[in-house]
């Protein structure tokens, strides 16, 4: 029998998960294992079922069969809400979505929805300074502190995708699932971005679709490999990048190893 990983260091489990669409299997017996405090890669082909993937561990689809666990709870039958409490947090669920608002105040809404703006502490004067101080620590934390003034419409692109993880880190995730953070990057956000990832990664759990390989090759602890909705190989950069499966599915069969290769 293979050796699973302990359970207290598993952070979450997805046993057998499956996805069905009118006959087509999207994502298909998946068992995935995220070990705590890894950077954790879902990488593959496009059509691979990675997004598939990342709806079902947050709840916007609901699994055909299968299980997911968090925390060794069994997670699969609450809502998307009851998850996002237990501090699985997906970026875009609470992006900058308010471009007309201050790079500041964009992030003390998501301060403000994980403390619940009901209280009446946080409408006084001291409960919004204290509110200004962490959200100029998370701006500080993502290089954005000298933003803090702007508009969030005239951030420019790699630096938006950097408030949208300063919000993500307002909700304090445990887990915090990044759906490819680099995407339409040119290359100077995408190092910005990276060592970004790299820095908020510190104690906590991060699991991230990405295409680009030189960014995987660079955070991800552990990458697993998906095509056609199933498992084809897990393991580091160096094991997946040399696995012939792996390079046929992306590059055809004559490639040796997978460098740089964008899927």
């Amino acid at each position: 029998m293979p050796t699973l990983a302990p359970m207290s260091t598993l952070i979450l489990e997805t046993r057998k998960l499956t996805k069905e669409f009118k006959g087509f299997t999207a994502v298909d017996a998946v068992d995935l294992q995220v070990q705590r405090g890894h950077i954790h890669a879902l990488i593959g082909p496009n059509g691979a079922g990675k997004t598939t993937c990342f709806n079902l561990l947050t709840k916007f689809l609901i699994p055909t069969r299968g299980s997911i666990l968090f925390n060794g709870i069994d997670i699969t039958g609450e809502k998307p809400a009851q998850i996002a409490r237990r501090g699985v947090i997906r970026s875009f669920q609470i992006s900058a979505v308010f471009p007309h608002l201050t790079v500041l105040e964009n992030v003390r809404i998501g301060l403000q929805r994980f403390t619940g703006t009901s209280y009446h502490f946080w409408r006084g004067l001291t409960g919004l300074k204290t509110l200004d101080d962490r959200a100029l620590a998370l701006l500080e934390l993502v290089d954005l502190r000298d933003a803090a003034g702007l508009r969030a419409a005239d951030l420019p692109y790699g630096r938006k995708r950097a408030l949208e993880i300063a919000t993500t880190m307002a909700m304090e995730p445990e887990l915090m699932l990044l759906d490819e953070p680099t995407q339409g990057m040119g290359h100077e956000d995408v190092d910005r971005v990276t060592a970004l990832i790299k820095r908020v990664a510190q104690g906590r759990t991060v699991l991230m679709v990405e295409h680009n390989m030189k960014v995987i090759s660079s955070i991800a602890d552990r990458i697993t490999v998906l095509a056609r909705g199933a498992v084809l190989a897990e393991g580091d950069y160096a094991t997946v990048s040399r696995h012939p499966a792996v390079l046929e599915a992306y590059m055809g069969s004559d490639s040796t190893e997978l460098q740089g290769a964008h899927g």
